[in-house]
């Protein structure tokens, strides 16, 4: 099992598939790693030898922000948009969507599940 930015990677997968399980590398930026490096897109993880794993680790490392930097940058820039106060902070702060999405029905993701109000007493 490869285990790359902190990350096993399954072995029975093919390395472009393989890739996408770490946090900030999806299908596109597995295919061009995986074109820089010259594999061909069947290749499999289980077939890689040590060094050409240790060569992806490296290509990662310098070129991509992935993992734990990755998920601390994103907390530090919603962290500064709840600080500055501004339209978008409030909205994450209160736990509403941010994007402008309506919020009379739906938007259950954002607020959760639905809380009953008391109904009209007889």
């Amino acid at each position: 099992m490869a285990r790359i930015a902190g990350v096993n990677i399954p072995t029975n997968k093919r390395v472009v598939v393989g890739l996408t399980y770490i946090h900030g590398i999806g299908p596109a930026k597995a295919k061009e790693i995986c074109t820089k490096m010259g594999f061909p897109p069947e290749r499999r993880v289980s077939e890689l030898t040590d060094s050409e794993v240790l060569q992806i680790r490296e290509a990662i490392d310098a070129g991509y922000t992935v993992e734990g930097d990755l998920r601390r940058q994103v907390a530090m820039n919603i962290k500064r948009l709840m600080d500055l106060a501004c339209y978008r902070g409030l909205r994450h702060r209160k736990g509403l969507p941010v994007r402008g999405q309506r919020t009379h029905t739906n938007a259950r993701t954002r607020k959760g599940k639905a809380k009953p109000i008391a109904g009209k007493k007889k």
